[in-house]
């Protein structure tokens, strides 16, 4: 036992140094009068100047139909945002065409730069011409030089941005990138009608549960595009709100990789897995779980030393760090975690909380937008061996839904949180040691997950074994107390849902939760939900 250890540590040791990381973050705030909050949105960027899109003014949705997502909420201008001289110049939407006005009105669309235009797709919001709210079937393209100095003097505008219909592109909550000069549209759904979290009847929802590919160009004032087929898995990529960041993979060739997002087709809470996305198809990563970031975010990719770096800002997460230990937290909170995921050179993958936090409960649904001035690969990608200087800025955080608690999802009114007004400035900064604590459940393959469930006095677990063999599982108070003790005897190797008899759960009560898997043990926090 004790030479297992050992060799574990040294495992770890390497591992950890395989995929390090000698930097250090530090997030600065700054403030443009009237600026006004904004999550959801779409943005790009010309000649030190941001366009923002669409999006809402209002922070997280409300749970009844008739109040949530309503037209109060929707952003009907065109913001043009200087960071550096902190100021902002806005424009109503009104003198564009009614399709353009809703869908660049709605929330959550995809959207990519590429070159001097900002594509946007499909989105979800309130049409007047359906008479319901829908996922728009369009896609958008803005010049960006071209609109950014038109609001700027107060000019018209409309003539530089062009749409193009079909239900292709009826998609909201996925990600659209850059892959060899093809755009990747990574999940999402369509969902139309009124968004209701008990299930009800009034909205229909389809998942893409996979990848649709296109080319998209604008000749001649026309906006083209053409279908390229699409990947469908429902198993893997039935995802949604969630994470896609470019990568250089291990054999060179640019990649993508889709982390976590939701739901899990059993159970409604996120997935702890990464799928890496190449030209042809996709793989998932085995032995990874991802715990710190799973909702949308602002995320950045840096490349060095054979390694991707991707950094994770905020957000919402069914996991947070508490005293080294994970909490798992099914009411899915906001969180405060800024954490790493690394890439290497052998397509392992671990994740790393890093020393910085945010400073506050925000990053759900912001963007970060790279600084121009640095070296960028085509793929949107930094590479750290251009990089000048040991302190250095590497973008802005700007948007997103700010929270005054971790847990509001079942007494907003509406006001409990709001869009984020702040931009926060991003550097990064040289350090001489190695920054960010490895999360040993990245990669011991375990991905443990808990289901307390105190009406049935039962708890369900959910993990996955490499070998074969008995788990012994133990639940104690936060006083040590042991609660329950249990074998599950000769598991075979693969995923696992047990559960087990355990009386006198409570809600808002916190136990530790112990796995031994063989000379392995796991160990969280569980709050019973």
């Amino acid at each position: 036992m004790k030479l297992f250890l050992f060799a574990l540590t040294i495992f770890l040791g390497l591992y950890a140094q395989a995929q390090s990381f000698p930097y250090n973050l530090k997030i600065d705030s700054i403030s443009i009068p009237q600026l006004g909050g904004l999550q959801s949105f779409g943005v790009g960027q010309a000649n030190g100047k941001w366009l923002v899109v669409g999006g809402r003014l209002d922070g997280l949705h409300r749970r009844q139909p008739w109040a949530t997502f309503d037209s109060a909420g929707h952003n009907t201008q065109l913001v043009v945002i200087d960071p550096i001289l902190k100021k902002r110049w806005v424009a109503p939407l009104t003198a564009l065409s009614t399709s353009l006005q809703e869908q660049l009105s709605s929330t959550n669309m995809e959207f990519i730069q590429k070159g001097e235009y900002l594509y946007l797709m499909g989105g979800y919001g309130i049409s007047k011409t359906a008479d319901d709210h829908i996922t728009f079937p369009y896609l958008t393209a803005i010049h960006l030089p071209s609109v950014i100095e038109a609001i700027v003097n107060k000019t018209d505008f409309s003539a530089h941005i062009l749409q193009v219909k079909d239900e292709l592109f009826a998609l909201t909550g996925g990600q659209l990138l850059i892959l060899n000069d093809a755009f990747y549209l990574t999940g999402g759904h369509r969902f139309d009608g009124l968004y209701n979290p008990m299930g009800n009847g009034t909205f229909t929802q389809t998942y893409l549960s996979g990848i649709r590919k296109f080319t998209f160009s604008v000749s001649n004032s026309t906006l083209n595009y053409k279908h390229l087929g699409d990947v469908i898995s429902e198993d893997h990529l039935h995802r949604r709100d969630f994470n896609v960041l470019p990568q250089i993979l291990p054999n060179g060739k640019d990649g993508l990789i889709a982390f976590s997002g939701v739901f899990q087709k059993e159970v409604n809470l996120p997935y702890l897995n990464a799928v890496v996305i190449d030209k042809d198809s996709f793989t998932v990563v085995p032995d990874f779980a991802q715990y710190y970031n799973h909702y949308h975010c602002a995320t950045v990719s840096l490349y060095g030393n054979e390694t991707m770096h991707n950094l994770f800002f905020g957000g919402i997460a069914q996991y947070y760090d508490s005293s080294t230990y994970l909490v798992q937290d099914n009411d899915v909170p906001f969180v405060k975690t800024v954490a790493r995921v690394a890439f290497d050179k052998n397509g392992r993958l671990a994740e790393y909380k890093m020393p910085v936090s945010m400073p506050a409960y925000l990053g759900a649904a912001s963007e970060f937008i790279i600084n121009p001035s640095l070296s960028i690969l085509p793929n949107e990608v930094i590479p750290m061996d251009k990089l000048i200087g040991d302190t250095v800025l590497l973008g802005y955080i700007y948007g997103g839904i700010q929270s005054p608690a971790a847990n509001i999802f079942w007494i907003n009114t509406g006001v409990e949180s709001k869009a984020s007004e702040m931009i926060y400035p991003v550097y990064l900064i040289k350090t001489n040691n190695d920054q960010g604590v490895l999360n040993d459940q990245s990669i011991n393959g375990v991905q443990l997950q808990l289901y307390p469930d105190p009406i049935e006095d039962r708890l369900s677990l959910n993990f996955n074994l490499k070998n074969a063999g008995d788990v012994l599982v133990e639940v104690s108070n936060m006083d040590g107390t042991l609660r329950l003790k249990k074998t599950l005897k000769k598991l075979t190797i693969g995923q696992h849902a047990e559960t087990i008899k355990f009386r006198k759960l409570n809600r808002g009560d916190v136990y530790f939760v112990y796995l031994t898997i063989g000379d392995v043990k796991v160990a969280q926090k569980m709050i019973v939900n």
